[in-house]
């Protein structure tokens, strides 16, 4: 027959040896791994900041062209204006 108050601290120091070894090897690997985690997730944030930025810089420089596009326009229909205001003014 087997004698549980013998086997019940067998158990509990194996129980016991296996949580702090597993703890002490464990524990650097789980540090070292939450750091390269917190380090690559900083990496893709700033990366999508700088992604965010040239976006914003494109967008930035398409409205500048455009906006130089439609001031030439705006001088070229202002002269056609003046021209054909000249033209049908009767001279005196």
């Amino acid at each position: 027959m087997i004698d549980w108050e013998m086997v019940a601290p067998m158990v509990m120091g194996i129980v016991m040896f296996l949580t702090i070894g597993g703890v002490l090897v464990l524990r650097p690997i789980a540090k070292h791994l939450g750091a390269y985690l917190e380090a690559l997730t900083r990496q893709h944030l700033e990366g999508g900041q700088r992604e965010d930025i040239s976006q914003l810089r494109d967008i930035l420089d398409t409205m500048n062209q455009r906006l130089t596009l439609m001031e030439e326009r705006q001088d070229f229909t202002e002269r056609l204006l003046e021209e054909r205001t000249r033209k049908e003014l009767p001279r005196e």
